[in-house]
């Protein structure tokens, strides 16, 4: 069973930075496609980022192109998103998730962490 545990979530104001962090276990994080998703208060859960196992290519959604930057340690098991100049709208919950094929819904998820962008 693969466990992803997100952490780094916080407070922060407009235009400042923030770097969250997945932690994989239970099955080596090579074998993943991994990503990064986003539900924002009354939305729906969106794809943020994609990172494939050996970590290029990635894509981006719109909203967070050439703002965020995803990327993985298959060593250490983790996988990172890099968010800079955030704004009011990144505010959301950010969820970590993991599939071992590179099509098709995401087999497992993190609990999520609280990103919250004041303005």
């Amino acid at each position: 069973q693969v466990q992803l545990v997100e952490s780094g979530g916080g407070l922060v104001q407009a235009g400042d930075s923030l770097k969250l962090s997945c932690a994989a276990s239970g099955r080596a994080i090579s074998s993943l496609y991994m990503a990064w998703f986003r539900q924002g208060p009354g939305k729906e859960r969106d794809l943020v980022a994609e990172i494939t196992w050996g970590g290029l290519p990635t894509t981006y959604a719109d909203p967070v192109k050439g703002r965020f930057t995803i990327s993985r340690n298959n060593i250490k098991n983790t996988v990172h998103l890099q968010m800079d100049s955030l704004k009011a709208e990144d505010t959301a919950v950010y969820y970590c998730a993991g599939r071992p094929r590179n099509w098709g819904q995401y087999d497992y998820w993190g609990q999520g962490t609280q990103v919250t962008v004041s303005s």
